[in-house]
């Protein structure tokens, strides 16, 4: 399994509770931008539409733009495929625990591009503190461990 890129941003703004894979369809022109690691997931979320989940928000540009389609929009929504019986879990959560689904990750496995889902809630500004204290007191203890 190759990681093409991953969400750090989301790692800190986010408490996960679960994590799903699912495909992505898309377009030929984005397929080689996307294995080459030409793809943004800043504030990328999964959202459903019609009982179907798609990608919203997530930048990927065409790979050469002479031969992208006149009309590409490389911020445009993409179907993510799941099981009917993951999506239904997924579309209860959202709605009855008020929770989120956001992308973490882009990777490939078997020559296939996977996205890496991940079911979680907003952190208050309280807990990212704690994350960041917890963060530097760890970088401190390995720090003294590499002086003995």
């Amino acid at each position: 399994m190759k990681i093409l890129i991953k969400n750090r941003k989301a790692e800190f703004n986010y408490e996960f509770l679960e994590k799903f894979e699912a495909g992505i369809q898309l377009l030929g022109c984005e397929v080689k931008s996307v294995k080459n690691g030409l793809i943004s997931l800043d504030g990328a979320s999964a959202q459903f539409y019609n009982g179907e989940l798609y990608l919203i928000n997530a930048s990927i540009p065409p790979w050469q733009l002479a031969n992208a389609p006149d009309n590409y929009d490389s911020n445009r929504s993409r179907k993510l495929l799941l099981h009917k019986k993951e999506l239904n879990y997924l579309i209860g959560k959202t709605k009855s625990e008020h929770l989120m689904i956001i992308p973490t990750a882009i990777y490939l496995k078997k020559n296939k591009i996977k996205v890496e889902l991940k079911l979680g809630r907003i952190r208050r500004k309280v807990d990212k503190r704690e994350v960041i204290k917890k963060r530097e007191i760890r970088k401190e203890i390995e720090k003294n461990i590499k002086a003995y």
